[in-house]
Protein backbone atom coordinates (compact mmCIF):
# COMPACT_ATOMS: atom_id res chain seq x y z
CA UNK A 1 0.00 0.00 0.00
CA UNK A 2 1.12 3.52 -0.76
CA UNK A 3 1.63 6.21 1.83
CA UNK A 4 0.54 9.63 0.62
CA UNK A 5 1.75 13.13 1.39
CA UNK A 6 -1.20 15.41 0.63
CA UNK A 7 0.29 18.89 0.18
CA UNK A 8 -1.49 22.23 0.12
CA UNK A 9 -0.24 24.79 -2.41
CA UNK A 10 -0.61 28.44 -1.33
CA UNK A 11 1.11 29.20 1.96
CA UNK A 12 2.77 25.78 1.96
CA UNK A 13 4.82 25.46 -1.24
CA UNK A 14 4.45 28.99 -2.54
CA UNK A 15 3.74 32.25 -0.78
CA UNK A 16 0.12 33.32 -0.48
CA UNK A 17 -0.51 37.00 -1.34
CA UNK A 18 -1.72 38.75 1.82
CA UNK A 19 -4.45 40.92 0.25
CA UNK A 20 -6.41 38.98 -2.39
CA UNK A 21 -4.94 35.50 -1.62
CA UNK A 22 -4.66 34.80 -5.35
CA UNK A 23 -1.49 33.87 -7.22
CA UNK A 24 -2.83 35.29 -10.47
CA UNK A 25 0.36 36.50 -12.14
CA UNK A 26 3.95 35.42 -12.58
CA UNK A 27 5.02 38.41 -10.49
CA UNK A 28 3.18 36.96 -7.50
CA UNK A 29 4.80 33.53 -7.81
CA UNK A 30 7.36 33.01 -5.04
CA UNK A 31 8.39 29.76 -3.37
CA UNK A 32 8.59 29.49 0.40
CA UNK A 33 12.15 29.29 1.78
CA UNK A 34 13.67 25.82 1.43
CA UNK A 35 10.46 24.33 0.01
CA UNK A 36 12.04 23.18 -3.27
CA UNK A 37 15.20 21.69 -1.79
CA UNK A 38 13.34 19.72 0.86
CA UNK A 39 10.53 18.61 -1.43
CA UNK A 40 13.19 17.20 -3.72
CA UNK A 41 14.76 15.23 -0.87
CA UNK A 42 11.35 13.96 0.23
CA UNK A 43 10.55 12.91 -3.35
CA UNK A 44 13.88 11.15 -3.87
CA UNK A 45 14.52 9.65 -0.44
CA UNK A 46 11.08 8.66 0.86
CA UNK A 47 8.33 6.36 -0.35
CA UNK A 48 5.50 8.91 -0.08
CA UNK A 49 3.32 9.53 -3.12
CA UNK A 50 3.02 13.30 -3.54
CA UNK A 51 -0.49 14.67 -4.09
CA UNK A 52 -1.37 18.37 -4.28
CA UNK A 53 -4.73 19.43 -2.84
CA UNK A 54 -5.72 23.09 -3.10
CA UNK A 55 -8.79 25.31 -2.85
CA UNK A 56 -8.82 28.08 -5.46
CA UNK A 57 -11.87 30.21 -4.65
CA UNK A 58 -13.98 30.91 -7.72
CA UNK A 59 -11.45 29.71 -10.27
CA UNK A 60 -12.98 30.22 -13.69
CA UNK A 61 -15.29 33.02 -12.58
CA UNK A 62 -14.95 36.78 -13.03
CA UNK A 63 -13.30 37.03 -9.61
CA UNK A 64 -10.53 34.62 -10.66
CA UNK A 65 -10.29 34.10 -14.44
CA UNK A 66 -8.52 30.95 -15.54
CA UNK A 67 -6.15 32.80 -17.86
CA UNK A 68 -4.65 34.54 -14.80
CA UNK A 69 -4.28 31.31 -12.84
CA UNK A 70 -2.66 28.82 -15.17
CA UNK A 71 0.52 30.68 -16.21
CA UNK A 72 1.75 30.96 -12.60
CA UNK A 73 0.53 27.47 -11.69
CA UNK A 74 2.16 25.87 -14.72
CA UNK A 75 5.41 27.73 -14.07
CA UNK A 76 5.38 26.43 -10.50
CA UNK A 77 4.81 22.85 -11.65
CA UNK A 78 7.54 23.11 -14.31
CA UNK A 79 9.99 24.42 -11.72
CA UNK A 80 9.17 21.56 -9.36
CA UNK A 81 9.40 18.94 -12.11
CA UNK A 82 12.80 20.34 -13.06
CA UNK A 83 13.93 19.49 -9.53
CA UNK A 84 12.56 15.92 -9.79
CA UNK A 85 9.51 16.77 -7.66
CA UNK A 86 6.68 14.91 -9.36
CA UNK A 87 3.09 14.96 -8.14
CA UNK A 88 1.03 11.85 -8.84
CA UNK A 89 -2.12 13.97 -8.83
CA UNK A 90 -3.11 17.63 -8.52
CA UNK A 91 -6.60 18.19 -7.10
CA UNK A 92 -8.00 21.72 -7.45
CA UNK A 93 -11.37 22.75 -6.02
CA UNK A 94 -12.87 25.81 -7.71
CA UNK A 95 -15.81 26.51 -5.39
CA UNK A 96 -16.37 29.38 -2.98
CA UNK A 97 -16.40 28.65 0.75
CA UNK A 98 -20.08 29.59 1.16
CA UNK A 99 -21.11 26.94 -1.38
CA UNK A 100 -20.09 24.12 0.99
CA UNK A 101 -19.12 21.95 -1.96
CA UNK A 102 -18.27 18.30 -1.12
CA UNK A 103 -15.03 18.69 -3.06
CA UNK A 104 -13.76 21.67 -1.07
CA UNK A 105 -11.21 21.09 1.68
CA UNK A 106 -11.60 19.89 4.34
CA UNK A 107 -14.23 17.70 2.66
CA UNK A 108 -12.96 14.70 0.77
CA UNK A 109 -15.05 14.72 -2.41
CA UNK A 110 -11.95 15.11 -4.62
CA UNK A 111 -10.11 12.37 -2.76
CA UNK A 112 -12.45 9.38 -2.66
CA UNK A 113 -10.00 7.19 -4.59
CA UNK A 114 -7.59 7.28 -1.65
CA UNK A 115 -10.05 5.45 0.60
CA UNK A 116 -9.21 2.23 -1.26
CA UNK A 117 -7.47 0.31 1.54
CA UNK A 118 -5.96 -2.14 -0.94
CA UNK A 119 -3.96 0.68 -2.53
CA UNK A 120 -3.44 3.41 0.06
CA UNK A 121 -2.25 3.47 3.65
CA UNK A 122 -4.03 6.57 4.96
CA UNK A 123 -3.25 5.76 8.59
CA UNK A 124 0.44 6.38 7.87
CA UNK A 125 -0.13 9.25 5.45
CA UNK A 126 0.06 12.99 6.13
CA UNK A 127 -1.69 16.19 5.15
CA UNK A 128 0.68 19.17 5.02
CA UNK A 129 -0.80 22.64 5.02
CA UNK A 130 -0.98 26.07 6.60
CA UNK A 131 -4.65 26.22 7.59
CA UNK A 132 -6.77 24.49 10.18
CA UNK A 133 -8.85 23.12 7.31
CA UNK A 134 -5.80 21.11 6.27
CA UNK A 135 -5.71 19.55 9.72
CA UNK A 136 -9.42 18.80 9.50
CA UNK A 137 -8.81 17.20 6.11
CA UNK A 138 -6.29 14.89 7.76
CA UNK A 139 -8.93 13.92 10.32
CA UNK A 140 -11.51 13.31 7.60
CA UNK A 141 -9.07 11.12 5.68
CA UNK A 142 -7.93 9.20 8.74
CA UNK A 143 -4.41 10.54 8.23
CA UNK A 144 -2.14 12.75 10.35
CA UNK A 145 -1.44 16.46 9.97
CA UNK A 146 1.69 18.57 9.64
CA UNK A 147 0.75 22.17 10.33
CA UNK A 148 2.71 25.04 8.81
CA UNK A 149 1.59 27.94 10.95
CA UNK A 150 2.78 30.58 13.37
CA UNK A 151 -0.23 30.26 15.68
CA UNK A 152 -0.36 27.14 17.80
CA UNK A 153 -3.34 24.86 17.26
CA UNK A 154 -5.69 25.37 20.21
CA UNK A 155 -8.63 23.12 19.32
CA UNK A 156 -8.13 19.78 21.09
CA UNK A 157 -9.34 17.60 18.22
CA UNK A 158 -7.11 19.42 15.72
CA UNK A 159 -4.21 19.35 18.16
CA UNK A 160 -4.52 15.59 18.62
CA UNK A 161 -4.38 15.08 14.85
CA UNK A 162 -1.32 17.31 14.46
CA UNK A 163 1.99 15.52 14.78
CA UNK A 164 4.18 18.50 13.89
CA UNK A 165 3.86 22.29 13.95
CA UNK A 166 6.58 24.24 12.15
CA UNK A 167 7.27 26.83 9.47
CA UNK A 168 10.63 25.27 8.65
CA UNK A 169 10.82 22.95 5.64
CA UNK A 170 14.07 21.49 7.03
CA UNK A 171 12.14 20.28 10.07
CA UNK A 172 9.40 18.81 7.88
CA UNK A 173 11.94 16.87 5.82
CA UNK A 174 13.65 15.50 8.91
CA UNK A 175 10.34 14.45 10.43
CA UNK A 176 9.27 12.58 7.30
CA UNK A 177 12.69 11.08 6.70
CA UNK A 178 13.19 9.68 10.18
CA UNK A 179 11.21 6.50 10.87
CA UNK A 180 8.76 6.58 13.75
CA UNK A 181 10.03 5.12 17.00
CA UNK A 182 7.13 3.82 19.03
CA UNK A 183 6.61 0.78 21.21
CA UNK A 184 3.80 -0.77 23.20
CA UNK A 185 4.51 -3.25 25.98
CA UNK A 186 1.94 -5.18 27.97
CA UNK A 187 3.23 -7.05 30.99
CA UNK A 188 0.71 -9.18 32.87
CA UNK A 189 1.55 -11.32 35.88
CA UNK A 190 -0.37 -12.52 38.92
CA UNK A 191 0.96 -9.45 40.72
CA UNK A 192 0.64 -6.64 38.17
CA UNK A 193 -1.04 -5.75 34.88
CA UNK A 194 0.93 -3.07 33.06
CA UNK A 195 0.56 -1.18 29.80
CA UNK A 196 3.35 1.07 28.53
CA UNK A 197 3.07 3.11 25.33
CA UNK A 198 6.17 5.05 24.29
CA UNK A 199 6.88 7.48 21.46
CA UNK A 200 10.52 8.52 21.60
CA UNK A 201 9.93 11.42 19.23
CA UNK A 202 6.87 12.90 20.88
CA UNK A 203 6.15 16.19 22.61
CA UNK A 204 6.74 15.24 26.25
CA UNK A 205 3.12 14.35 26.92
CA UNK A 206 2.33 11.86 29.66
CA UNK A 207 -0.63 9.87 30.92
CA UNK A 208 0.49 8.05 34.05
CA UNK A 209 -1.62 5.96 36.44
CA UNK A 210 0.39 3.62 38.68
CA UNK A 211 -1.61 3.99 41.89
CA UNK A 212 1.37 5.74 43.52
CA UNK A 213 1.13 9.51 43.33
CA UNK A 214 4.81 10.30 43.74
CA UNK A 215 5.80 7.59 41.27
CA UNK A 216 3.36 9.12 38.75
CA UNK A 217 5.04 12.48 39.32
CA UNK A 218 8.49 11.05 38.60
CA UNK A 219 7.34 9.34 35.39
CA UNK A 220 5.75 12.63 34.32
CA UNK A 221 9.20 14.19 34.74
CA UNK A 222 10.73 11.45 32.59
CA UNK A 223 8.32 12.16 29.74
CA UNK A 224 8.51 15.94 29.98
CA UNK A 225 12.29 16.27 30.09
CA UNK A 226 13.10 13.49 27.61
CA UNK A 227 10.60 14.79 25.06
CA UNK A 228 8.94 11.39 24.79
CA UNK A 229 5.22 10.74 24.88
CA UNK A 230 4.59 8.20 27.61
CA UNK A 231 1.51 6.34 28.77
CA UNK A 232 1.78 4.04 31.78
CA UNK A 233 -1.26 2.21 33.20
CA UNK A 234 -0.71 -0.10 36.17
CA UNK A 235 -2.98 -2.34 38.21
CA UNK A 236 -0.73 -3.65 40.97
CA UNK A 237 -1.00 -5.50 44.26
CA UNK A 238 -0.64 -2.36 46.35
CA UNK A 239 -2.64 -4.03 49.11
CA UNK A 240 0.55 -6.04 49.70
CA UNK A 241 3.17 -3.34 49.10
CA UNK A 242 4.68 -1.13 46.41
CA UNK A 243 7.51 -3.41 45.30
CA UNK A 244 5.90 -5.27 42.41
CA UNK A 245 4.26 -2.15 40.98
CA UNK A 246 7.53 -0.22 40.82
CA UNK A 247 9.74 -3.09 39.70
CA UNK A 248 7.41 -4.38 36.99
CA UNK A 249 6.77 -0.88 35.67
CA UNK A 250 10.52 -0.37 35.31
CA UNK A 251 10.87 -3.70 33.50
CA UNK A 252 8.05 -2.84 31.07
CA UNK A 253 9.40 0.68 30.55
CA UNK A 254 12.90 -0.58 29.81
CA UNK A 255 11.52 -3.09 27.34
CA UNK A 256 9.60 -0.31 25.60
CA UNK A 257 12.82 1.69 25.15
CA UNK A 258 14.58 -1.40 23.83
CA UNK A 259 11.86 -1.99 21.25
CA UNK A 260 11.44 1.65 20.25
CA UNK A 261 15.16 2.10 19.58
CA UNK A 262 15.05 -0.71 17.04
CA UNK A 263 18.36 -1.26 15.22
CA UNK A 264 19.80 1.93 16.85
CA UNK A 265 21.22 3.16 13.56
CA UNK A 266 21.92 6.88 13.55
CA UNK A 267 21.46 7.40 17.29
CA UNK A 268 23.97 9.20 19.49
CA UNK A 269 23.97 6.15 21.80
CA UNK A 270 25.61 7.98 24.73
CA UNK A 271 23.87 10.59 26.85
CA UNK A 272 25.02 12.49 29.91
CA UNK A 273 23.69 15.39 31.91
CA UNK A 274 24.67 17.43 34.96
CA UNK A 275 21.54 18.84 36.57
CA UNK A 276 21.12 21.23 39.50
CA UNK A 277 17.88 21.54 41.45
CA UNK A 278 18.12 23.99 44.33
CA UNK A 279 20.85 22.51 46.54
CA UNK A 280 20.85 19.17 44.68
CA UNK A 281 23.39 18.25 42.00
CA UNK A 282 22.98 15.08 39.94
CA UNK A 283 25.20 13.42 37.37
CA UNK A 284 23.46 10.97 35.01
CA UNK A 285 25.06 9.10 32.13
CA UNK A 286 23.57 6.39 29.92
CA UNK A 287 24.81 4.13 27.14
CA UNK A 288 22.33 2.09 25.10
CA UNK A 289 25.04 -0.47 24.56
CA UNK A 290 23.00 -3.67 24.46
CA UNK A 291 24.46 -4.62 27.86
CA UNK A 292 22.94 -3.90 31.25
CA UNK A 293 24.99 -2.34 34.04
CA UNK A 294 24.10 -0.04 36.89
CA UNK A 295 26.25 2.26 39.03
CA UNK A 296 24.37 4.05 41.81
CA UNK A 297 25.78 6.63 44.19
CA UNK A 298 22.80 8.14 45.97
CA UNK A 299 21.83 7.67 49.61
CA UNK A 300 18.43 8.37 51.13
CA UNK A 301 17.70 8.79 54.82
CA UNK A 302 13.91 8.86 54.69
CA UNK A 303 11.94 5.63 54.44
CA UNK A 304 9.45 7.02 51.92
CA UNK A 305 8.82 10.02 49.71
CA UNK A 306 5.10 10.21 49.26
CA UNK A 307 3.97 6.59 48.91
CA UNK A 308 7.22 5.46 47.27
CA UNK A 309 9.81 3.62 49.40
CA UNK A 310 13.24 5.16 48.89
CA UNK A 311 14.81 1.69 48.79
CA UNK A 312 12.93 1.19 45.50
CA UNK A 313 14.67 4.07 43.74
CA UNK A 314 17.79 2.03 42.99
CA UNK A 315 15.62 -0.98 42.20
CA UNK A 316 13.61 0.99 39.62
CA UNK A 317 16.69 2.12 37.68
CA UNK A 318 18.38 -1.29 37.95
CA UNK A 319 15.27 -3.01 36.57
CA UNK A 320 15.12 -0.46 33.75
CA UNK A 321 18.70 -1.22 32.71
CA UNK A 322 17.97 -4.96 32.73
CA UNK A 323 15.33 -4.75 29.99
CA UNK A 324 16.52 -1.61 28.17
CA UNK A 325 19.94 -3.30 27.99
CA UNK A 326 21.81 -0.14 28.82
CA UNK A 327 24.55 1.11 31.12
CA UNK A 328 23.41 3.73 33.62
CA UNK A 329 25.56 5.72 36.01
CA UNK A 330 23.91 8.02 38.56
CA UNK A 331 25.48 10.12 41.27
CA UNK A 332 23.52 12.54 43.45
CA UNK A 333 24.34 14.99 46.24
CA UNK A 334 21.61 16.88 48.08
CA UNK A 335 20.24 17.72 51.51
CA UNK A 336 16.57 17.53 50.55
CA UNK A 337 15.42 14.00 49.72
CA UNK A 338 12.60 15.13 47.43
CA UNK A 339 14.97 17.37 45.47
CA UNK A 340 17.45 14.53 45.20
CA UNK A 341 15.18 11.97 43.57
CA UNK A 342 13.36 14.49 41.37
CA UNK A 343 16.69 15.79 40.10
CA UNK A 344 17.74 12.20 39.41
CA UNK A 345 14.68 11.54 37.26
CA UNK A 346 15.14 14.83 35.40
CA UNK A 347 18.84 14.20 34.74
CA UNK A 348 18.02 10.62 33.68
CA UNK A 349 15.46 12.01 31.21
CA UNK A 350 17.88 14.58 29.79
CA UNK A 351 20.58 11.93 29.35
CA UNK A 352 18.12 9.71 27.49
CA UNK A 353 17.09 12.60 25.25
CA UNK A 354 20.71 13.07 24.20
CA UNK A 355 21.38 9.37 23.73
CA UNK A 356 18.38 8.61 21.50
CA UNK A 357 18.81 11.67 19.25
CA UNK A 358 19.38 10.74 15.62
CA UNK A 359 21.67 12.29 13.02
CA UNK A 360 19.70 12.48 9.78
CA UNK A 361 22.94 12.57 7.79
CA UNK A 362 24.15 9.35 9.39
CA UNK A 363 21.07 7.11 9.53
CA UNK A 364 22.88 4.06 8.19
CA UNK A 365 25.62 4.24 10.79
CA UNK A 366 25.59 2.01 13.85
CA UNK A 367 27.51 3.74 16.67
CA UNK A 368 29.73 0.77 17.43
CA UNK A 369 32.94 -0.68 15.98
CA UNK A 370 31.58 -4.14 16.76
CA UNK A 371 28.87 -3.78 14.16
CA UNK A 372 26.11 -4.71 16.62
CA UNK A 373 24.48 -3.19 19.69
Amino acid sequence: MKKVLFIDRDGTIIQEPPVDFQVDSLEKLAFLPKAISNLRKIAEESDYELVMVTNQDGLGTESFPEDTFWPAHNKMMQTLEGENILFAQVHIDRSFEHENAPTRKPRTGMLTAYFDESKYDLKNSFVLGDRHTDIQLAINLGAKAIYMGENAVADEALQNATVLETNDWDVIYEFLRLPERKATVERNTKETQILVELNLDGKGKSNIETGLGFFDHMLDQLAKHSGADLTVKVQGDLHIDEHHTIEDTALALGEAYWKALGDKKGITRYGYFLLPMDEALVHAAIDFSGRNWMVWDAKFNREKIGEMPTEMFFHFFKSFTDTAKCNLNIKADADNEHHKIEAIFKAFAKAIKMAVKRDIKDLDNLPSTKGVL
